[in-house]
């Protein structure tokens, strides 16, 4: 299978490595080089600098990589020749056009996969598992919280340049790090409303950097999601409470964790998953590729598609709403009106 990769900074860089550990070595490059990373990893591979000349080189698959505000500049063309796409997340910075991608990508029969890795994390499964069998009961009040400093994310490059810090590249705490959103919905399903604050007030930047999230889903669980670019030491982690006990997930050490109130004599104990030995963070990214390859080989139908990446957009637009108008947002997937 042929691939082309089109973005080659810090995501691009890994889904290139990513594909070349399994065994892929027919890559095309399509870049601006804009990137600030250095190129010797990419030497011998062809470049090129028009996407429609890339494409004409007959990719079955590409890698969308480059910064969220030009997605769609390139997922639309690579559509309209019948490739699959992986699409990072979050599909874009607005809903132009993404209509016009979904109905390029059915008329050629292209499939497309979009990058929340946070789904192929061993933890979050456990969790997931631990839901479906109704471990704690009905989950009544989530909590995810992710702050990071977003200064140490590429210590390469300034940060005030990088896409997640500028308004015209998609950049954005709630863009960004939407990544809890995405798992959310995917353990929970559809939020009916939400309300947000948004601030700029930790690094000054021209993109909000704090978001304030609740949510109320439709089987009446209210989470809170908590988002910034500021927190040190880092912290991203899930609790859980439900009616009969609680689960929590640290993305530092992988572990998940279960607590069920006991209706026996004996005490009752946390059981403690730990993810398999070997598991770092590149295993997601690892995983959620041979994912990819296998759903454009038609083996495996997209565990996250391009409907959940309009989901996931459609919350963080709604957040930008609720914060400007200083109201609740509802959705009308449940029912309910804008």
């Amino acid at each position: 299978m042929k691939f082309l990769i089109a973005g080659l900074g810090s995501i691009g860089r890994r889904h290139f490595r990513n594909l070349r550990l399994l065994g892929a070595e027919d890559i095309l490059l399509y870049r601006t080089h804009r990137a600030t990373l250095p190129d010797e990893e990419l030497s011998g591979f062809p470049v090129f600098t028009d996407l429609h000349k890339a494409l004409a080189q007959g990719p079955a698959a590409v890698f969308v990589c480059n910064p969220t505000a030009f997605h769609l500049d390139v997922a639309i063309p690579a559509a309209r020749a019948g490739c699959h796409i992986f699409l990072e997340k979050p599909v874009s910075h607005s809903f132009d056009r993404l209509d016009e991608l979904e109905a390029a990508a059915a008329a050629a029969g292209g499939r497309i996969f979009v990058g929340f890795q946070f789904r192929f994390h061993p933890g979050l499964r456990q969790v997931k598992g631990w839901l479906e069998d109704t471990a704690i009961g009905q989950p009544v009040a989530l909590r995810a919280h992710w702050g990071e400093y977003l200064p140490n994310w590429h210590p390469w490059e300034d940060y005030r340049l990088t896409y997640a810090a500028r308004p015209e590249l998609g950049g954005g705490v709630a863009l960004t790090l939407c990544h809890p959103l995405d798992y959310l919905r995917w353990l929970f399903g559809e939020p009916e409303s939400l309300w947000a604050f948004t601030s700029r007030a930790g690094l000054g930047l021209e993109v909000e950097d704090i978001a304030e999230i609740g949510l109320r889903f439709t089987n009446e669980a209210i989470a809170s999601v908590h988002l910034d670019y500021i927190q040190r030491p880092p912290r991203h982690t899930l609790e859980i409470i439900g009616r009969n006990g609680t689960i929590t997930w640290d993305n530092a050490s992988g572990i998940a964790r279960l607590y069920q109130a006991s209706t026996v004599d004996k005490d009752p104990v946390w059981q403690e998953f730990t993810p398999p030995h070997g598991f770092e963070r590149n295993t997601m990214f690892l995983d959620e590729v041979r994912h990819f390859l296998q759903v454009a080989s038609g083996a495996a139908e997209p565990l996250c598609d391009l409907q959940d990446g309009k989901r996931t957009l459609q919350i963080v637009q709604a957040c930008y709403q609720s914060a400007q108008q200083n109201r609740r947002v509802s959705f009308e997937w449940a029912g309910n009106k804008r």
